[in-house]
């Protein structure tokens, strides 16, 4: 018997996965001249010296080798310390495992916990991994939408109308991206709630806990619901440390030792060296100030880009309190969907914004722009927008 050749052969699920939009609006920005890219939700500030100080010496000392599975043990511990400083949370050291940044700890999650026929919730817009995580662990995939009327939080109510006896967990990510939105300690405190009556497990994604404006504060949602709760968190925001690839989830303990099961299998383990910078990230008050210096620089990059879009025709801003983006509304008079207008504004205005789509259906109609990004660069990137839109 002789089979038909073929070059090279994919399994199904990887079909499942779709490009992501903001990645294709990068690409075609990079054949442009002149382009100010309002979109990557990246920090654009080093890393604190006395983390890079600690990685090299770290390396020096012969941090060089494999660590344990969950990460190394006065790492772990350290994140524990770090939830009873700044949340008066009580964290075992032995529920934490150490994760290549909160991605691969939203994969583990959801690769952990959900198979084929059950279902998890998922806010609408939210960032775009979530339901690309879902797609390859065979659940079902139910969207809830975030409304501006309700500031872009969840609504409770909503939240148990949408429960089935298939559902499983739910994604929540406050501060949010890509709206900024900030969840008030009520709404907290509801949810963990309804995910302790109904036994659900709270995938709570927390890595822009630390750029907060405007008074606002951040409720971990592991105070409020301990034994229900998968914290995703991650050193790629707080410290701007994205190329380090460093995070964690803190889970209850059965949940845990499954992940690590996992997470074994996919990377072994994470960095030692970066692991042990990452000690020195949450243990040294120079790191903290450096994180401080970048929230102050942020609300200041804010504030300035609320006062040119409120002055702005054709767009509405959302004031967010939390993350360092601002979701922004197009004119419904325009007729211009949010790819339409996101690519306008690259070819008229030379600024790249991402469409509101990039991050679910309810996300039509807005846009997200980054201000992770100089003031000088911002001005620039305002003015552009505002001389081409006034032509409109």
């Amino acid at each position: 018997m002789r089979y038909k050749k073929r070059k090279y052969f994919l399994a199904g699920r990887i079909n499942l996965i779709q490009r992501s939009k903001i990645r294709e609006l990068f690409e075609k920005a990079k054949k442009m001249e002149n382009v100010i890219s309002l979109g990557i939700g990246e920090p654009d500030f080093d890393t604190p010296q006395v983390i890079k100080e600690a990685a090299k010496q770290a390396l020096d000392e012969g941090y060089t080798h494999y660590t344990p599975n969950a990460g190394i043990p006065e790492f772990r511990e350290a994140i524990a310390e770090y939830y009873k400083t700044h949340y008066k949370v009580d964290v075992s050291p032995e529920d934490i495992i150490v994760t290549a940044g909160a991605y691969e700890a939203t994969y583990l999650a959801f690769q952990t916990l959900l198979e084929q026929d059950d279902d998890v919730i998922i806010p609408d817009p939210a960032f775009v991994c979530y339901v690309e995580d879902a797609k390859i662990s065979e659940a079902g995939i139910i969207r809830i939408p975030l409304r501006e009327e309700r500031e872009f939080q969840l609504d409770p109510d909503e939240l148990v109308e949408a429960i089935t006896k298939r559902t499983r967990m739910l994604v929540i990510n406050y501060p949010n991206n890509p709206t900024g939105a900030v969840l008030k300690k009520k709404t907290v405190k509801a949810i963990a709630d309804i995910a302790e009556d109904y036994n659900l497990y709270i995938l709570s994604d927390e890595p822009y806990e630390h750029f907060l404006y405007e008074g606002a504060k951040h409720y971990p949602m592991i105070k409020y619901a301990p034994h229900n709760t998968i914290l995703a968190n991650s050193f790629s925001k707080t410290f701007a440390m994205t190329g380090w690839r460093l995070g964690f989830t803190i889970a209850p303990t059965q949940v845990i030792r499954d992940m690590i099961k996992l997470h074994a299998y996919v990377i072994g383990n994470v960095t030692s060296f970066i692991q042990i910078a990452g000690i020195t990230a949450l243990r040294d008050k120079r790191s903290w100030e450096a994180v401080e210096a970048m929230r102050q620089t942020y609300a200041e990059r804010r504030r300035l880009v609320l006062k040119y879009l409120n002055k702005m025709p054709h767009i509405t801003p959302f004031r967010p309190k939390g993350a360092f983006y601002i979701w922004a509304k197009i004119d419904p008079e325009l007729e211009m969907s949010s790819e339409d207008f996101a690519e306008w504004l690259l070819d008229n205005a030379r600024v790249v914004v991402i469409p509101g789509t990039a991050f679910g259906k309810a996300g039509e109609g807005w846009i997200r722009i980054s201000y992770a990004t100089k003031k000088s660069q911002l001005k620039e990137a305002m003015e552009r927008m505002h001389e081409a839109l006034s032509k409109l």
